[in-house]
């Protein structure tokens, strides 16, 4: 198989990845994917960054040896940990984290208050204190850890209304919305909640994820290596977990197709 017509490879700790991968697809309907879920070892966002990059190491390897151009790091959580290591043990391929998209919620605006929803993990990292750093003189931030999300995704209980907005309902409420420009979902598991999040804040708030943009990079980067695929391609989804229950297959399809 040539370069061109390999998979790109995208990862996350459990299902949150799919949110992704559907942006990727959209940018890139052309391309074959590799999609692995964690979900064995999820949540990432409540363990220590040693178990994390090991995990991290342990995927990539297995996606590298199945072959791919490129690997996505669908993950904030991931990203923050352990970018840098895999970038750095896999220097031929392209490797794009994802983190909070901060910048885009801020950027060219005065005065913003904001709040950034993800794990714990993420918003206790130096990277995304770095990140914060930039903008918390001209901006209001606040960080909202949620992990109660994640665990409505990964256990298929979207479609569980009264739980999702009671869920949502209790973390908002320390916050007087109408203050409040914008909520950056800063975890691929929070981008299924777009709907629900809007009834709760209607159109005063502003909602920003960094799936459109992490897409974008991965189209450009292949582009400039010339390994994207601009012919017909034969568009292929393949999906692998790390759990040996089938339903986390079976989730990560309804995910990708809903």
């Amino acid at each position: 198989m040539s370069e061109i017509e390999k998979a790109i490879g995208v990862f996350d700790s459990g299902l949150g990845g799919i949110s992704v991968l559907k942006e990727l697809r959209r940018w890139m309907p052309k391309e074959r994917y590799l999609y692995f879920g964690d979900s064995a070892f999820a949540p990432y966002g409540e363990k220590e960054r040693d178990i994390i990059t090991q995990r991290c190491l342990h995927i990539c390897d297995k996606l590298v040896h199945i072959g791919v151009k490129a690997i996505v790091i669908a993950c904030n959580t991931a990203t923050s940990a352990c970018v840098e290591e895999l970038r750095k043990r896999y220097p031929q391929l392209p490797i794009v984290g994802m983190e909070p998209a901060l910048k885009p919620a801020v950027e060219g605006k005065e005065h913003q208050q904001v709040i950034v929803m993800a794990t714990h993990f993420t918003l206790k990292e130096k990277k995304f204190e770095h990140l914060m750093s930039r903008y918390r003189k001209q901006h209001c931030i606040y960080k909202l850890p949620t992990p109660k999300l994640v665990e409505i995704v990964e256990h298929d209980q979207l479609e569980n209304t009264t739980l999702v907005e009671k869920t949502l309902q209790d973390y908002l409420a320390p916050y007087d919305l109408s203050h409040i420009d914008s909520i950056v979902l800063g975890c691929t598991h929070f981008v299924f909640f777009k709907e629900q999040i809007r009834h709760i804040v209607k159109d005063k708030v502003t909602l920003v994820d960094g799936n459109a943009g992490t897409s974008r990079h991965v189209k450009e980067l292949l582009s400039e290596k010339n390994t994207l695929q601009k012919e017909s391609g034969h568009a292929k989804v393949t999906i692998l977990n790390s759990s040996d229950d089938p339903a986390y297959i079976t989730l990560s399809e309804k995910l990708l197709y809903r």
